[in-house]
């Protein structure tokens, strides 16, 4: 439960956070008036990440057994993919956001013809990035948990995610975005590790995979994944209660490398008039 929150809490602020900031410059512009078309694009780019999930979620249920697998797999990794590059991206251009998204609307507005459609298409795009991110990493998070604690997760982390963006929005929350996606970007990492070993279980599961499998540890009378602890420590981290040596090579090296990017030295972007960190928007 606590993953799926996070994930929605995390993602839902990013894609408030640029709805409030587009919101927010046409409102200082006198452009209100296409306040209309943002909501428009949020819209679709909602019902397109609904769309895509429900539909991988239909078409995965009627596979085999081993195809099953291998779509898990394959969620698995590409949602390792899309959560390490949007926690490096993040941590890139949290500084600049604001100034991009000015750009990309005055460039939108710029033209007299079909400004419309190339506002709603510009902030379709913008929030539809943040709701396929979601979509995927649902899919990986709810495959390692069972019973309606995920998906229940997942709705309180989106409503609060709404509620914490409007008050961003309208300055009634102070929040420090920048502390928050840093330790947020970091747990995510320790969870996009398990859900890595998970998928490297899982293409041997299928077949695809059967190098390494000599099993290293065997917790299994010590701590169970059927026990309530074991439970929770695969939910959210990826635990195996006996680890191949594929499965725990693939979860270390990806940790280390992942973490030691992460606490790499920042290179400052040059100074700019226009980037202003992203927490003051408003």
């Amino acid at each position: 439960m606590l993953i799926p929150f996070l994930i929605m809490l995390r993602e839902g602020i990013e894609a408030a956070l640029i709805v409030g900031i587009i919101a927010s410059y046409l409102q200082k512009t006198g452009r209100g008036q296409w306040m209309p078309a943002v909501w428009i694009g949020v819209l679709l780019a909602g019902a397109l990440a609904l769309l895509v999930g429900a539909g991988l979620e239909v078409i995965s249920a009627e596979f085999p057994q081993k195809q099953q697998e291998l779509f898990e797999a394959v969620v698995g990794l590409v949602a390792v993919g899309i959560l390490t590059s949007m926690v490096f991206w993040m941590r890139k251009v949290s500084r600049s956001i604001k100034h991009s998204l000015h750009a990309s609307l005055d460039a939108a507005l710029a033209n007299s013809n079909n400004q419309v459609y190339a506002l709603i298409a510009m902030v379709f795009f913008a929030v539809a990035r943040e709701g396929l991110e979601t979509v995927f990493f649902l899919l990986a998070t709810f495959q390692q948990s069972e019973g309606l604690g995920a998906p229940i997760g997942a709705l309180i982390g989106l409503l609060l995610a709404i509620a914490v963006g409007f008050g961003i929005y309208t300055g009634g929350v102070r929040l420090n975005l920048s502390a928050f996606f840093r330790w947020t970007g970091l747990f995510i990492l320790v969870v996009a590790a398990g859900i890595l070993a998970n998928s490297v279980q899982a293409l041997h599961e299928a077949g695809l995979w059967n190098s390494w499998q000599a099993v290293v540890v065997d917790f299994s009378n010590v701590l169970p994944m059927d026990s309530p602890l074991g439970s929770v420590m695969a939910g959210m981290f990826g635990y195996q209660e006996a680890p191949t040596v594929s499965v725990l090579s693939a979860y270390i090296l990806y940790l280390a490398a992942a973490l030691a990017m992460f606490f790499m030295p920042h290179s400052p972007r040059p100074a700019s008039n226009h980037a202003q960190p992203v927490r003051d928007h408003h």
